[in-house]
């Protein structure tokens, strides 16, 4: 604020001394308690210090401000750009001004410098994933389950949520660790490596219990000593497959399972269960199973379980990790392979440290179904990939004066305000004109600098739509069948079929035009007849008998 009060008693010394021929400059700074050295450089065109770009920045502080919500906006796109993106950005806006590009370090300084802008690892993100989260997507999901709760006269009691995970019994995922100092590299953690599949199919009450799990191994038959040295409850079931992979068959008996589980505890008439869209949870046998025994199934969006399913939001992620603890305790042990008679006992463990009341809520009241509340899934959202629709513009019921305009409406209202400025301009002071011209100006190189960067990315999407234009127009041509060819020989081969085809275009345009689309008659070698060839031509026999007989 200091500052600014001091910026503002240079410039009205500076006024004062042009509009009193009488002042003198060092008069002018004592009047208005500026210092006289400030006063004359600023007086001689020098710039405050600032409004001074260093030479180590080399953008101005607009452009800055444009390669920054270049940034954010490709971020809500989600495509965060890496520090060499954000260096290509800075050179084309130099390159407009004919500057030379920044440095190696200059991205990651300017990021260092932005408090709004940070350095993170990224994650992988599957595209169709981030299609399906769109607001209009979700807002209609949740518009289903309120509809449907409804519309059967739903009871909160009788509201489940039902998935599978998968486990490999010997596999935990990778964390951190503690080790000594002097340590170099990652870490290596031993673990027993048993890739072997099981497959788990749980459900979740919205009061905040749990469904007996249903356990799916490899394999053909059941052992005892599964049953023998495993603590696990009575209610559970355990079937197998050939891989551990759930099937229609499987997903029909979980469902009798489940309508085991739940038919006496149901306080109204129908119960409601929450799906994915798994082949197995849509079978015949499943539906019909569903609507003999008043199971209402409501399938989420493909590619949103990670956003809208309570498995996924609260439950899965915290048994897994409370599983992997096991299997670390089970390595500290020496244990050097975990099988089904080790998988079964460790994962109740896991089950009964993460399957709670309190986690089982939270995973509801996550997803937005209990309370209802789509607000917290879709607050979530962070990627756009659709593309947003237009902003109207609105217009202003003022001048916008010295503000800088950002829309069509707003640099026009700029003009009529400085029209009638300066037309009714005589004597009074030109510092609103000056501001507000300033304000058009930046307003201008605003648009300048974003126009520039768009274009830039216009041409990368034009040569990207030319390369897959160009890949969809190609035919599928084959070459050669198995074997080994090289380069080369495939392009030889191609260049054998241009010939071929132009070959045969040459020839469909001649054929039935006058004599060369009439076949060439052959004549023979020696004779020069047509008829026959060398071979069985008359005059040489004859000839051949003659010199004989001589």
């Amino acid at each position: 604020m200091p500052q600014t009060n001091n910026e503002a008693r240079i410039l009205l010394a500076l006024q004062a001394y042009k509009n009193d021929p009488e002042l003198s400059l060092r008069r002018a700074a004592k009047l208005y308690q500026v210092n006289f050295t400030t006063l004359l450089c600023r007086h001689n065109g020098v710039q405050s210090r600032a409004n001074t770009i260093p030479k180590s920045r080399k953008l101005s502080n607009l452009e800055e401000e444009i390669v920054i919500k270049y940034i954010l906006e490709l971020n809500l796109r989600g495509f965060p750009p890496r520090l060499r993106g954000v260096e290509e950005m800075a050179n084309r806006l130099l390159a407009d001004r004919d500057m030379s590009p920044v440095g190696n370090r200059w991205a990651r300084n300017f990021v260092k410098r932005h408090e709004e802008l940070d350095m993170r690892f990224f994650r992988k993100y599957d595209y169709q994933r981030a299609k399906c989260e769109d607001p209009t997507i979700i807002y209609n999901w949740f518009m289903l389950v309120q509809n449907t709760i409804a519309k059967y006269g739903i009871l909160l009691d009788d509201i489940y949520n039902f998935d599978e995970t998968g486990f490999l019994m010997g596999m935990i995922a990778s964390g951190m660790v503690v080790t000594g100092s002097e340590k170099r590299g990652k870490p290596k953690s031993v673990q027993p490596g048993s890739r072997e599949w099981i497959t788990v199919i749980q459900a979740i009450n919205a009061e905040g219990w749990a469904i007996p799990p249903f356990i799916v191994v490899a394999g053909q038959y059941h052992l005892a000593n599964w049953y023998q040295e495993s603590n696990l409850p009575g209610d559970w079931a355990i079937t197998t497959t050939q891989n551990g992979w759930t099937n229609n068959e499987t997903g029909f008996e979980w469902l009798k399972h489940f309508d085991q589980h739940t038919t006496n505890r149901s306080k109204g008439v129908y119960r409601l269960l929450i799906l994915d869209g798994h082949g197995s949870h849509h079978s015949a046998d499943f539906e019909m199973y569903c609507e003999e025994n008043n199971i209402i199934t409501l399938c989420m969006p493909p590619h949103s379980s990670h956003l809208l399913q309570p498995l996924d939001v609260g439950c899965f992620g915290m048994l897994k990790k409370a599983y992997g603890r096991e299997i670390e305790h089970l390595i500290r042990c020496s244990i050097t392979h975990v099988s089904k008679t080790e998988f079964f006992p460790a994962f109740h463990n896991a089950f009964q440290a993460t399957m709670t009341e309190r986690n089982i809520k939270s995973a509801f009241r996550g997803a937005g179904l209990i309370p209802f509340n789509p607000e917290s899934v879709v607050s979530k959202l962070d990627v756009q990939i659709r593309t947003p629709p237009p902003v109207e513009e609105i217009v202003p019921s003022t001048p916008c004066g010295s503000k800088t305009p950002t829309t069509v409406l707003e640099a026009e209202f700029q003009t009529e305000y400085l029209e009638r400025r300066i037309r009714r301009h005589h004597s009074s002071s030109p510092e609103p004109i000056l501001e507000a011209l300033k304000s058009f100006a930046k307003g201008t190189k605003a648009i300048m600098h974003g126009y520039a960067l768009v274009k830039a990315e216009v041409q990368d999407l034009r040569q990207a739509n030319e390369i897959l234009s160009r890949r969809r127009r190609a035919k599928r041509t084959r070459l050669q069948k198995r074997e080994v060819m090289t380069v080369e020989k495939g392009r030889q081969a191609i260049a054998q079929l241009d010939v071929d085809a132009q070959v045969a275009v040459e020839s469909s345009r001649s054929g039935g035009q006058g004599r060369s689309a009439q076949p060439r008659e052959r004549h023979c070698g020696v004779c020069g007849k047509p008829g026959h060839n060398a071979r069985t031509c008359q005059v040489v026999i004859n000839t051949s008998g003659e010199e004989y007989s001589n």
